[in-house]
């Protein structure tokens, strides 16, 4: 096990999705965690995965990582940096503007405390969905201010080391304004494509296919946690939502209008600037990576996905990304494995080779 870059103890306040799996992560580096949260069963909880364990008056801790909901981050903050004049102390919250703000309104000592956030998560919460490896390379953001110095923030940047995420620094203005766009407005965009299923007919759901699914994954996120993020950060969302809608009116207006001039021609656009779009999306470990697919039938019997997993590294092919689609009542479901496009051919016939079924290989 790798030397932690963290002393400890570390204390986290708020024993949830984050915050116990910030524990797990840092127990399996060997750092002493000390957990702590409002609730007694979401503290014995989390402690019983093996998050931590419950803080005791008078330690001393390095570091102080609050990871409860926005809309109280500032309050607990300021009481962690008054009950520990020694820890630097920093909060995982989704909005870094208004906390701060609210903080130099109290007049907290703001040269131990720093924003951060890292992209990570999952669309169930509590310490009963925690993860060890939810922020292996996953961006962790690192929201500087002119109160605070880089070396003495330096501990939520072993943290996020320690913890196999990438730390970006930022200001907290950027990273609302860059959230806003690749999580804050996409989640509302999933749930109002969600909502529309809510009256959907049975006969139209049980057609429903992968595309679907990735498309709403997010949607059945907490609604109450939800509200909270997007009012604290609604300027720049409702900008995003703007533009959004101005494309939709303009699929609208070209639908409702099939055989106007230039209603073709508006519709490939939008779709083509989707495809420019995604092409922007980062690959693993944060590399500016073009993938390519190939699709395997998998028969539907235990032990046949492990199989192919296998056999793919048995064939010396480093496996970039892998999606599962599985449609009710198939006996068969389709794996959609990402690889660098120089291995697509000989991961294709050392595949088939093996009695693989290929169902399709395009970049």
């Amino acid at each position: 096990m790798p030397e932690p870059r963290l002393a400890g103890p570390v204390r986290i306040v708020g024993a949830g999705l984050l915050g116990a799996s910030i524990g797990l992560a840092l127990r399996e580096c060997g750092v002493d965690v000390a957990l702590d949260d409002v609730s007694p069963s979401a503290l014995e909880l989390a402690v019983d995965y093996g998050a931590g364990r419950p803080g005791r008056p008078g330690e001393l801790p390095e570091l102080v990582v609050v990871c409860v909901p926005p809309d109280v981050v500032a309050r607990v903050v300021a009481a962690e940096l008054r009950a520990h004049p020694q820890a630097l102390v920093t909060d995982v919250a989704s909005v870094k503007v208004a906390p701060l703000e609210e903080l130099r309104a109290l007049g907290v000592d703001l040269s131990r405390y720093i924003g951060s956030h890292p992209m990570a998560g999952r669309e169930r919460g509590g310490a009963i969905s925690a993860r060890a490896d939810l922020f292996i390379g996953r961006p962790w953001v690192i929201a500087g201010h002119r109160d605070i110095s880089y070396r003495r923030a330096a501990p939520v940047e072993q943290l996020a080391l320690d913890l196999g995420a990438l730390p970006i620094e930022m200001s907290a203005e950027d990273h609302d304004r860059n959230v806003a766009l690749v999580s804050h407005a996409p989640q509302v965009v999933a749930s109002l494509l969600a909502r529309r299923l809510g009256g959907a007919g049975d006969s139209a759901v049980s057609l429903a296919g992968q595309g679907l699914r990735d498309t709403t994954r997010i949607a059945s996120s907490d609604p109450e946690l939800w509200v909270q993020i997007l009012g604290a950060n609604a300027g720049p969302v409702a900008e995003i939502l703007r533009a959004f809608r101005d494309d939709l009116d303009a699929i609208v207006w070209a639908l409702d209008n099939p055989t106007a001039t230039g209603s073709r021609r508006a519709i490939a656009e939008s779709l083509a600037g989707g495809n420019a779009g995604v092409a922007r999306l980062p690959g693993k470990h944060g590399q500016a990576s073009h993938f390519s697919q190939i699709v395997v039938k998998v028969d539907d019997t235990p032990g046949e996905l492990a199989r192919l997993l296998t056999e793919i590294g048995q064939a010396g092919v480093n496996m970039e990304d892998l999606r599962l689609e599985h449609s009710p009542g198939a006996q068969i479901g389709l794996a959609e494995i990402s690889v660098l496009p120089e291995v697509e051919e000989r991961l294709s016939t050392e595949l088939a080779a093996r009695g693989w079924k290929i169902a399709g290989a395009f970049a």
